[in-house]
C-alpha cells in the first residue's frame, strides 16, 4: 500500500502540470481557431484548425522571444514593481513569489536539508530545510531559520531554532522534499 501511494504521489506530481499545460494550450489552440472561423477566411473547418494550430505554436514561440528580449524583462520588472507596491495586492503576489522562487529558478531557497531535534525529551526530530544562517537583524545569533514543510500539502510552518538542534543531511534535497511531502512513504535515494 505504502509504494502504490508514493507511485500515486509520484504520478500526480507528473499529470497535474502536464494537464494544466495541455488544457492552456487547448484553450489557447481553441480561441485562434474561432477567431479564424468567426472572420471566415476559410469555409473549411480542418484549414482553420490548422491555422489556428499554426498560429498557437506562432504565438507560444513569439512568448518566448519577448521572454527573453531586454525590453520584455524591463516591463515585467516593471510590473512586477508595481504588483508588490500595490496594497493588499503585494501581500498576497509577494509571498507567492518568494514562495515560488524557492522552489524553482536561480533562488532556491530550499536546498539545506537538515533534521530538527524538536523535543529533547521524547528524542522526536523533524525535517526541514535551512532558510536563513544569518538572524542578527532579529537580534538572535546563536539560532538560525528552519522551514518545515508538511506532508500531503505545499504549506509547512518556520521555526527558529539554536544552531545546536540542526543537523545537517547528506541527502539530495529535492528528494527530501519529496520524502516529506508524501508522508514519508517515497523513498529517498
Amino acid at each position: 500500500m505504502k509504494q502504490f501511494l508514493g507511485y500515486f504521489l509520484q504520478g500526480l506530481l507528473l499529470f497535474i502540470p502536464l494537464i494544466i499545460t495541455f488544457a492552456v494550450l487547448f484553450k489557447l489552440f481553441d480561441f485562434f481557431a474561432d477567431i479564424f472561423s468567426f472572420i471566415g477566411i476559410s469555409n473549411s473547418t480542418l484549414l482553420n484548425t490548422g491555422l489556428g494550430l499554426i498560429v498557437t505554436l506562432g504565438f507560444i514561440a513569439l512568448l518566448g522571444v519577448l521572454a527573453s528580449s531586454f525590453v520584455f524583462k524591463q516591463m515585467f520588472n516593471y510590473m512586477e514593481d508595481k504588483l508588490e507596491h500595490a496594497p493588499f495586492i503585494r501581500h498576497i503576489y509577494s509571498p507567492i513569489k518568494d514562495f515560488t522562487n524557492a522552489f524553482v529558478g536561480n533562488k532556491k531557497r530550499f536546498n539545506k536539508p537538515v533534521l530538527v531535534l524538536t523535543n529533547s525529551a521524547a528524542h522526536i526530530e523533524e525535517l526541514g530545510f535551512i532558510t536563513n544562517q544569518d538572524l542578527s537583524h532579529l537580534h538572535e545569533m546563536d539560532k538560525i531559520a528552519v522551514y518545515m514543510p508538511m506532508s500531503y500539502s505545499l504549506s509547512g510552518r518556520l521555526i527558529i531554532v539554536p544552531k545546536d538542534n540542526v543537523k545537517p543531511l547528506k541527502a539530495d534535497a529535492s528528494e527530501v522534499m519529496k520524502f516529506i511531502v508524501s508522508g514519508g512513504v517515497s523513498d529517498v535515494d
